[in-house]
């Protein structure tokens, strides 16, 4: 008989309440019912606190209450550190999802709140249930949650694609934001100005001064010439 993967497909043989319950969180998932999803999360988190409180709990009547009386239960490990921190995120979120006016279709938000389910289900099933310490090396596998197939890539190669992404995107947005004027590197050809004076022709002929003074002259000469002609009767 095929069994289809599945990120939660251990909690099956474990506790089939809580399994139904967060199974349906990532079919609302699947269908984007985002705020839906979130809320189904802070219920499958509110039983398994319940549960894991078992006859500590008395008079603890909401989410809230259970929490605290768990809080002050814990020995101070860091695995129930980590696993209380998962269970009042997954209330917060649920609780702000629930009785939010607007729906805000948050998948990344919806998302984290899957994973950090599957990190408080993984701990219930081994710490309050007994299962194999090996599914403590399971990793969520968001690949299988969107399309149903478990991802053929580890999460190192995972991260390694997407850090090549990142760098080529970068080198890209670099390119693209280089100025039209740094294209070419060659320098600008300088025209060299020329500081040549060039001479003005002189014009042909006797300058009207030369010409004054040669008849003024002759004028002089003449009246000269009359005076001495003039003594000489």
């Amino acid at each position: 008989m095929h069994v289809m993967v599945e990120n939660f497909g251990f909690l099956r043989d474990i506790d089939k309440d809580l399994y139904s319950l967060i199974n349906e969180a990532e079919k609302l998932y699947r269908d984007e019912y985002f705020d839906q999803c979130m809320t189904q999360t802070r219920r499958f988190g509110e039983h398994v606190c319940k549960t894991v409180l078992g006859n500590y709990r008395t008079i603890e009547s909401t989410f809230d209450d259970m929490l605290a009386t768990l809080k002050d239960k814990a020995t101070g490990e860091v695995q129930e550190k980590e696993f209380i921190d998962d269970l009042y995120f997954l209330k917060k979120h649920g609780n702000a999802s629930t009785h939010s006016v607007r729906v805000k279709k948050d998948g990344m938000e919806a998302l984290e709140c899957l994973q950090r389910a599957f990190e408080v289900a993984v701990s219930y099933a081994v710490y309050n249930r007994g299962a194999k310490s090996s599914l403590l090396k399971l990793r969520y596998d968001t690949e299988l949650l969107v399309t149903g197939k478990k991802s053929k890539k580890t999460l190192a190669q995972k991260f390694e694609e997407a850090k090549k992404k990142t760098e080529k995107s970068s080198a890209k947005k670099a390119l693209s934001s280089k100025p039209k004027g740094q294209k070419s590197s060659k320098k600008k050809k300088v025209t060299k100005q020329s500081h040549t004076m060039t001479s003005k022709k002189r014009k042909k002929g006797v300058p009207v001064f030369w010409i004054i003074v040669g008849i003024s002259f002759i004028l002089s000469l003449l009246l000269l010439l009359g005076l001495f002609l003039v003594s000489l009767k």
